[in-house]
């Protein structure tokens, strides 16, 4: 399959991004006037869309507009991961560390929202990491291995080698990097190289 490319199984459309694996997915929402009613992950579906995890630990972060989370992987335990919002918007990037793989240090990113329902896939062998657009984000992800702390590895949020364009925060005509609001941890991340 090439970028673009979907395959639908259920109420679940997979779209391919420009790196293997890598999947956005949208699922379909029923609403009338007293709300709505949505999938989020159903296992035999997403297995025929092309992402056969057996997810093992789910987490859940609130997080305020400016706070970039990341870029994190664990370096013995990677993890992949199946991110969506419920809260906000969050800009959602993941950076390719497979060796080997054609798209080695490149990154992909999306916009994910309470409002479009959008789901990221990120296979393991990545780095990830998101921005949060709006005043507040909760930020759900399903995960393939439990966390190991000792296991932590990250990778500079602005390093130019990886060149990730990061959106203006909601409300601003342009990216602010003095807006970006930063744990101390990930301050002291290495660059890709």
């Amino acid at each position: 399959m090439a970028k673009g490319d979907q395959t639908t199984s259920g109420n679940f459309t997979f779209t391919e991004t420009g790196i293997e694996g890598v999947l956005v997915v949208d699922t379909k929402s029923f609403g009338d006037a007293r709300g709505y009613f949505t999938e989020t992950y159903k296992k035999p579906d997403f297995e025929a869309g092309g992402i056969a995890c057996d997810f093992v630990q789910d987490n859940q972060s609130s997080s305020v507009k400016g706070v970039l989370r990341g870029l994190h992987f664990q370096i013995n335990h990677p993890q992949s991961k199946l991110v969506r919002v419920v809260k906000g918007a969050v800009f959602d990037v993941c950076v390719d560390l497979r060796e080997g793989s054609a798209t080695y240090g490149k990154w992909e990113g999306v916009v994910l929202s309470a409002e479009n329902r959008r789901q990221f896939f990120i296979p393991r062998g990545f780095a990830h990491g998101f921005l949060v657009l709006s005043d507040e984000a909760e930020f759900c992800y399903k995960c393939d291995d439990v966390y190991h702390p000792n296991d932590e590895g990250g990778l500079m949020w602005n390093d130019p080698a990886i060149g990730i364009e990061w959106p203006a925060l909601e409300g601003d005509e342009a990216f602010d990097e003095g807006k970006i609001v930063l744990s101390d941890k990930d301050k002291k991340h290495p660059a890709f190289k």
